[in-house]
C-alpha cells in the first residue's frame, strides 16, 4: 500500500527562546565598545597613534591620479621617507605624484608607467641596486599586488578605502603591518627547521603616513640608542642578505638562472626608459642616502660598479647620487636606511636644485606625433 504524508506532518516550526534579546544586544554592543576603547588605549601606551596604512588601496588612488604630464616619486621607501612633497612643488611648480612602495621593486610601476601610451611626464627613480634588480621574491611582489589592485580597483574597495581613511585617522590600533592577528603571530619565536627556514623579520612600525602617501619617522625612531631605533637598524641587515639556493636546483644552475634574470632586467629598463622619453617623458635616477653597515652590506650585495654605474651607462638619464655631492652626502640616517622627519624637509631643499639642473641640461626626446607636452609640464620641461 502507497503511505501519504500530508503538509501538515511537513511542517516546522523554529522554537525561538524567551530571552531579554533587548537587553542580550545592549550587553554585547556595551562589551564591543568596551573591548575598543581598552586595546585602543593599549595600543597608544605601546606608542602608537592614528595614522593612515599604506595600502594597495591608498596606492591605487595615487596611481588613478597621475596625469599624462604628472610628476612622479618612484622607488622604496626611503623615496616615501626623504622627500618632502610641499617643498617639491613649491620649487619645481609641479605637485609630484608619490608612487614608491615600502620594500619593493620599482621596476614594474616602470614597466606600467611605460606602456601607458598617455603618460609623457617625469619619472624620480630612486634606485636601490639590490631591491631594482631583483627578479622575483618579496620586492616585486610588492609593487605588482600594488598595481594589482589598481587595474581591478571596483567600487565597493573605492568605498571601503574611503571608509577606512576616516578609521584609520582616529584610531590607532588599525595597523595591518603590526597588530592584525596575522602580524602578532609573526612574532612568534618560531626556530628554523631543516626543511622550514624562518624568514627574517621586518622592521617594527616606526612612521606615519598621510593621504598623499608622504612617510615620515616617528621621533623616537630617530634617536640613535632608543630601542626602536635599535630594532629597526639591526633588523635591516638580514633583510638585505640573500637566500640561500633552492635545494632542488644545482647552485651553478641557480646562479646561472639569476644571472639571465638579471641581464633581462638590465635590457627591460633601457627599454622602459627610451618608451617613456619617445613619448617626451623624462626619467632621473636617484641614489638616496644609505648610512652606517647597511650602505656596507648594500655595496656588498650590489656592487656600484656592477649596478648603478652600468644602468647609468645603458641609459639616456641624468643621475643624482648622494655620495658625489656633499651637501647631500652630509645627512646621517639614524637606523642607516631613512632619514628623519626634519632632515628629509632640509634634505628635499638641497636635493631640488641638482634636480633642476639635471632636467634643464637633460635634452628631452623627440615628442611623438600625439601632441606635445601641457603648459604645466612645461616648467620641467625647461
Amino acid at each position: 500500500m502507497h503511505s501519504s504524508t500530508s503538509n501538515s506532518d511537513l511542517e516546522f516550526t523554529r522554537a525561538i527562546p524567551d530571552v531579554p534579546w533587548r537587553r542580550m544586544l545592549l550587553a554585547v554592543a556595551l562589551i564591543t565598545i568596551a573591548a575598543t576603547v581598552l586595546w585602543e588605549i593599549n595600543a597608544r601606551a605601546l606608542g602608537y597613534r592614528p595614522t593612515l596604512n599604506d595600502t594597495p588601496d591608498l596606492w591605487a588612488e595615487a596611481r588613478s591620479s597621475v596625469q599624462p604630464d604628472s610628476l612622479v616619486l618612484l622607488g622604496t621607501s626611503r623615496m616615501l621617507f626623504d622627500v618632502d612633497l610641499d617643498l617639491v612643488e613649491k620649487q619645481l611648480g609641479q605637485r609630484p605624484v608619490q608612487l614608491s612602495i615600502v620594500g619593493s621593486s620599482p621596476f614594474p610601476i616602470l614597466a606600467d608607467l611605460a606602456s601607458d601610451e598617455s603618460f609623457r611626464g617625469t619619472v624620480l627613480l630612486d634606485i636601490v641596486p639590490a631591491m631594482y634588480l631583483a627578479p622575483a621574491g618579496p620586492p616585486v611582489e610588492a609593487s605588482e599586488k600594488a598595481l594589482q589592485r589598481y587595474r581591478t580597483w571596483n567600487h565597493s574597495q573605492r568605498w571601503s578605502h574611503r571608509l577606512g581613511v576616516i578609521l584609520e585617522s582616529h584610531l590607532a590600533f588599525l595597523k595591518q603591518e603590526d597588530l592584525t592577528l596575522a602580524k602578532l603571530l609573526e612574532r612568534l619565536p618560531i626556530p628554523d627547521r631543516a626543511n622550514a627556514q624562518i624568514a627574517p623579520a621586518m622592521p617594527p612600525y616606526f612612521y606615519t603616513i598621510d593621504r598623499n602617501r608622504r612617510a615620515r619617522m616617528f621621533d623616537e625612531a630617530a634617536v640613535v640608542g632608543s630601542p626602536l631605533q635599535q630594532r629597526i637598524a639591526h633588523g635591516w641587515l638580514p633583510l638585505f642578505s640573500p637566500p640561500p639556493a633552492p635545494s632542488f636546483i644545482p647552485v651553478e644552475q641557480f646562479q646561472q638562472m639569476m644571472g639571465q634574470a638579471v641581464e633581462a632586467r638590465f635590457a627591460e629598463t633601457a627599454r622602459h626608459v627610451a618608451r617613456i622619453q619617445s613619448r617626451g617623458g623624462k626619467v632621473v635616477f636617484l641614489r638616496l642616502p644609505v648610512t652606517g653597515p647597511l650602505h656596507e652590506r648594500e655595496e656588498q650585495l650590489a656592487p656600484r660598479g656592477a649596478t648603478w654605474d652600468r644602468l647609468l651607462r645603458e641609459n639616456n638619464v641624468p643621475a643624482i647620487h648622494f655620495a658625489e655631492h656633499a651637501d647631500l652626502a652630509a645627512f646621517d640616517c639614524p637606523e642607516w636606511s631613512h632619514l628623519s622627519a626634519p632632515d628629509s624637509v632640509e634634505f628635499t631643499r638641497r636635493l631640488v636644485p641638482h634636480l633642476q639642473t639635471a632636467l634643464n641640461n637633460h635634452p628631452v626626446a623627440p615628442m611623438l606625433a600625439s601632441g606635445g607636452p601641457t603648459p604645466a609640464r612645461s616648467a620641467l620641461a625647461r
